[in-house]
């Protein structure tokens, strides 16, 4: 999921960088899904972007720091699009619904994005032992709002503990996801997964005083 602005570009040397650089994350998509981020090369990416292969470390320092820039620049986007639509309601049950469903959704959109953001990156020893991943953090704290916000409203049970709910709750997505982009014969369909997570939601985590 990726937020462009329309309208033409000026062309000056700042717009063409980042087109550059634009084209280099939106190549390494489709190659790290194609290849797994092992055995896709940097030539393999910069002949996807339609650049040289010299071009990539004027941006990139190796293909692990490609793979963390391309997570944080997606997250970005990602994280952008979730907020605009959980603003949209001040319950917090609502908003976990809209926070399951718009997650799934965007894996069944973008089943290449999702690959390498739920398998490829974990291929990665640097990213998984040295990155502390603040855009992945960021994503963890809307889920922790929603969870406080429903302690504080009482549409969720008040002994929850935020830290724990958001982990055990982004858990659930993260297996779903995983095992649906894994699988060549998809399983089941994401609608249903949110459902049954939503349906565990209620047991476990919604208030039962309404």
């Amino acid at each position: 999921m990726r937020i462009h602005s329309g309208g033409p570009a000026i062309a000056t040397p700042r717009n063409e960088t980042r087109d550059k650089r634009r084209r280099i994350l939106d190549a390494a998509v489709g190659v790290f899904a194609a290849r797994g981020f092992y055995n896709a090369r940097v030539s393999d990416i910069a002949r996807e972007a339609g650049v040289a292969d010299g071009t990539i470390y004027l941006y990139f320092k190796n293909k692990d720091d490609l793979l963390i820039s391309l997570f944080e620049d997606r997250m970005e986007g990602i994280i952008a699009a979730f907020r605009e639509k959980l603003t949209a309601t001040d319950s917090a049950r609502v908003r976990l619904r809209v926070f399951v469903e718009t997650h799934l959704r965007m894996v069944a959109d973008h089943p290449s994005l999702a690959e390498v953001l739920t398998v490829e990156l974990r291929q990665s020893s640097k990213f998984m032992r040295e990155y502390k991943a603040p855009k992945f953090q960021e994503y963890l704290g809307l889920l922790e709002e929603i969870v406080e916000l429903g302690r504080q409203s009482g549409e969720f049970r008040e002994d929850l503990d935020p830290r724990i709910t958001k982990r055990v709750l982004f858990g659930a997505l993260d297996e779903v996801s995983l095992y649906w982009v894994s699988t060549r014969r998809k399983p089941y369909s994401l609608e249903r997964a949110a459902e049954e997570i939503l349906s565990i939601c209620a047991s476990g985590v919604f208030s039962q005083q309404e």
